[in-house]
C-alpha cells in the first residue's frame, strides 16, 4: 500500500509523483462491480481480508461508477472510482492523475493508492456532502469561498494556459451527426446546430478574453457533491479533480453559482447580486487581494459574463455524454436546458 506521508517529501515533478503510484493490470467492470473491485482492493491492500470489508455503490455519480469499500476492523474507508464508458473522450485521465497526485502532495486531497486499467483507488474524506439548496448559505458560502481562492494558489507542473476553449472544441468533433437513441436524436435535430455552435463559440471566447480575466487553477465542477463539509464545520474539501486545469477564474466561480442549481436546474437560486459581492469580498480577501468597491464590482461583471461559459460548457459535454455514456442519465435534455439557459442569460447581458 502506498504511503501518503511519500507525497509530500520531494519537488514536485509530474513524472516522480506518478511514478509513486501503483498500477495494477486489473479491470473493474460495470457489470460485475462488487466481485471485481474487491479482486481489486485485496491487491492494494494485501493486509486485508475480504471478511472484514464492507461495499456499497454511490449513485449520485453521472460520470462513473464509484464504490465505497470500508474496512470495518481497521475502521479506514476508500474509493474504487470506475470511469465511465468512453469518458476518456471528455476527460484527459492522464492530466486527472496529475492533478490527483499533485495536491495530495499539497495535502489538498485524499491520498491516491492505486491505478488500475479503467480507474483509481483513492481515499474518502469524511463529512456531510452539501446540497444544493444550502451551498449559499451563511455556513457553506464563506468556507467554498476561501477554499476555492487557495485553488487558485496552486502551483501545478506542466502547462499553465487556460484550457475552457481548446477543451470545448476537442469536445464538439465528438458530437455525432445523429444519435442511436431515438428521442435523444430528435432532441438534438430540433435545438441544435454544430455550425451554428462553432460559431457562438467563437463569438463567446472573443467576449470573454476581452475582458482579461485571471487565469488560475480551477477547479471546473463544484456541484453540491463535490464538497465536503468538514466534521467541526470549519472547512470544506472538494473532490473529484476529473476536469480540473487551469482556466479563467471567472468560470470556476460562475460554475459553481450555477450548480445552486443543481441536476434541476432550477436557476431561480442563482445568488443575488448581494450575496455575490459577500462571496466575492470573502474570496479576495482570504488571499490578500484588492476588495475594494470597485474591485468587487469587476468581479461581478466577469463572473456574470463567463455564466456563458459554464453552460456552453456542460451543454456540450452532455451532447457528447448522451452519444457515449452508458449511465442512467438524460444527458440530451440536460444539454438542451444547459442552452435554454445560455440564451437567455445572454439576452440579459449582451
Amino acid at each position: 500500500m502506498t504511503n501518503p506521508s511519500e507525497f509530500g517529501t520531494e519537488s514536485m515533478d509530474a513524472s516522480a509523483l506518478l511514478d509513486k503510484i501503483p498500477f495494477l493490470n486489473l479491470e473493474v467492470r460495470h457489470d460485475s462491480l462488487f466481485e471485481d473491485s474487491m479482486a481489486l482492493i485485496l491487491q492494494v491492500f494485501t493486509d486485508w481480508s475480504a471478511d472484514d470489508l464492507v461495499m456499497k455503490q454511490c449513485k449520485d455519480g453521472i460520470t462513473n461508477k464509484l464504490i465505497q469499500c470500508t474496512n470495518k476492523r481497521e475502521d479506514v474507508t476508500v474509493l474504487i472510482r470506475a470511469y465511465g464508458k468512453h469518458t476518456e473522450v471528455i476527460i484527459d485521465r492522464n492530466q486527472e492523475l496529475i492533478n490527483m497526485a499533485s495536491l495530495t502532495h499539497l495535502n489538498m486531497c485524499p491520498p491516491l493508492y492505486a491505478r488500475f486499467e479503467n480507474g483509481l483507488v483513492y481515499g474518502y474524506i469524511p463529512g456531510t456532502v452539501a446540497k444544493p439548496e444550502e451551498m449559499g448559505n451563511s455556513l457553506w458560502a464563506p468556507l467554498i469561498a476561501k477554499k476555492l481562492a487557495e485553488w487558485g494558489q496552486v502551483q501545478l507542473p506542466g502547462d499553465h494556459s487556460p484550457q475552457l476553449f481548446p477543451s470545448m472544441r476537442r469536445w464538439m468533433k465528438d458530437i455525432p451527426s445523429n444519435y442511436e437513441n431515438e428521442r435523444s436524436n430528435k432532441i438534438f435535430h430540433e435545438n441544435f446546430n454544430i455550425a451554428a455552435l462553432e460559431k457562438e463559440l467563437d463569438d463567446l471566447e472573443n467576449i470573454l478574453v476581452n475582458l482579461e480575466p485571471p487565469v488560475v487553477f480551477s477547479h471546473n465542477d463544484l456541484l453540491s457533491g463535490n464538497i465536503i463539509m468538514s466534521e467541526s464545520q470549519d472547512e470544506v474539501s472538494f473532490i473529484d479533480y476529473e476536469y480540473a486545469m487551469y482556466n479563467y477564474r471567472g468560470f470556476d466561480i460562475a460554475n459553481h453559482f450555477n450548480e445552486y442549481a443543481g441536476f434541476e436546474c432550477d436557476y431561480s437560486r442563482y445568488p443575488s447580486k448581494e450575496d455575490q459581492l459577500k462571496w466575492f469580498k470573502t474570496y479576495l480577501d482570504s488571499i490578500n487581494l484588492d476588495s475594494s468597491p470597485d474591485a468587487l464590482e469587476k468581479v461581478y461583471t466577469e463572473v456574470s459574463l463567463f455564466q456563458l461559459a459554464s453552460h456552453f460548457y456542460w451543454g456540450v459535454w452532455g451532447l457528447v455524454q448522451a452519444a457515449i455514456s452508458d449511465i442512467d442519465f438524460d444527458y440530451m435534455d440536460y444539454a438542451r436546458m444547459r442552452f435554454e439557459q445560455y440564451r437567455k442569460i445572454k439576452a440579459e447581458l449582451i
